[in-house]
């Protein structure tokens, strides 16, 4: 017997073509730049960086949790180990298109939405690793202080689900509030009914000191959201909100972009490569199949690995095998276990590769020597820390230090990925 949820899905691309007329054109949600790990003299803060990679553990099992709440099922890549929870320490430093701005964590990228009516307008940061959103509720005492507030009894269109709402973080703090359902409006595409979580209670990592940004609004699949209800985007594809049911990102060092219901031809050269998803019954994550790593003319990893596309990881994470492989294939690197902790490795800082690819969808796609360094190991040190690391998730995330370098389109519709060198 199907769940409500898989029905939901099986008819998305059917109620595409009986919607009502869509906008003329896309829209976009401009991104600012994205800042690194680095302290003003370049020197990588670690600490941070590996609060940051327990949260995106973290994220992801979530979506796990989420997985099997909403669907009854265990999702494949569930090993049922969870991480423990962590000290958190932070960095101190359509078609619409929404520009996209970094926080201070310096892992999600963020940009503007409106919700209620009259609509009132917050910063989200926008993730393709989750499905929920929420914004601090008028309700909140704890960590939204500075924080603009969802004031749900000022708009007219928002309705009490009389459900609650509770995720927790890496460092075992939560976020929980009551689920509302109201009008959202993302440049210009307007979702009506939509599910919006305010917050009761914010963790310690939304206080306003650690993420400037009001809330957060994930980019994935109806099945692993928490609330159970269907992701703006989705609810804009099937309200006939969109031309196409796809959204492309950019992500530069100058700015980005969100790009809703189209293709943005002007940000990428060449053709977008397509990458099928690999698809759960519902889909769930943007997963796909990665085929090998080369560095130079070198083939490093041959065997083909499950890889979640995330806006919301900064690094780029493969299993520690493929980590080992790829290093020993790079002059001067160095396993940097003892001084760094698991996983991560160093690179000479004056010799920085720029010939280590990913392939996907058929294609090699060169990582650039900016996005794969992170930064001093310490101040005067002649290492620098790499952009990748091994952790043993039994599934790769191709966060950033990927995504940087290309033009990147998520396709509702055909359950793909789209990926072409950006323009800069």
């Amino acid at each position: 017997m199907q769940t409500k949820l898989s029905i939901a899905l099986l008819a998305l691309v059917p109620l595409l073509a009986m919607a009502s007329p869509a906008p003329a054109e896309p829209a976009r949600v401009p991104f600012a730049r994205k800042r690194s790990f680095q302290n003003e003299n370049g020197v990588v803060d670690i600490e941070a960086l590996k609060t940051h990679v327990a949260e995106v553990q973290a994220k992801v099992a979530r979506g796990f949790n989420a997985f099997k709440a909403n669907t009854g099922k265990v999702h494949p890549n569930d090993n049922g180990v969870r991480p423990a929870p962590v000290k958190r320490n932070y960095v101190k430093r359509a078609t619409g298109k929404d520009p996209l701005t970094d926080d201070l964590d310096g892992d999600l990228w963020q940009g503007g939405v409106s919700v209620g009516t009259p609509l009132s307008a917050f910063t989200v940061d926008f993730d393709t690793g989750s499905s929920d959103f929420f914004l601090p509720g008028p309700d909140c005492t704890e960590n939204c202080e500075g924080h603009k507030v969802f004031e749900t009894g000022q708009s007219s269109t928002a309705v009490d689900q009389h459900k609650t709402f509770e995720i927790e973080f890496a460092d075992d703090s939560t976020v929980s509030g009551e689920i509302f359902t109201d009008t959202v409006n993302l440049a210009g595409l307007t979702a009506t009914k939509q599910a919006v979580v305010a917050a009761t209670q914010y963790s310690s990592g939304f206080a306003i000191a650690n993420s400037p940004p009001d809330g957060l609004l994930g980019l994935a699949f109806e099945s692993i959201a928490s609330t159970g209800d269907s992701p703006v985007f989705q609810t804009l594809v099937t309200q006939g909100q969109t031309t196409e049911s796809v959204f492309g990102v950019t992500l530069l060092d100058n700015g980005g972009e969100l790009f809703l219901g189209g293709t943005d031809t002007t940000a990428f050269t060449g053709s977008l490569a397509f990458a099928n998803l690999i698809v759960t019954d519902p889909p769930a994550f943007w997963e796909i199949t990665a085929s090998g790593v080369s560095v130079g003319s070198r083939r490093v990893v041959t065997e083909a690995q499950d890889a979640i596309v995330d806006t919301g990881t900064t690094l780029l994470i493969v299993d520690p095998n493929s980590a080992n492989e790829i290093f020993a294939a790079i002059p001067g690197a160095e396993n940097a276990e003892r001084t760094l902790g698991e996983g991560f490795f160093t690179i000479p800082c004056d010799e920085i590769p720029s010939d280590v690819s990913f392939t996907v969808a058929g294609k090699a796609f060169t990582l650039s020597a900016d996005t794969l360094n992170f930064g001093q190991l310490e101040e005067g040190s002649s290492q620098c820390v790499a952009g990748i690391m091994g952790a043993d998730e039994g599934f790769w995330i191709l966060g950033d230090v990927f995504l940087r370098n290309l033009y990147t389109e998520f396709d509702f519709g055909n359950l793909r990925v789209g990926f072409a060198p950006v323009v800069s």
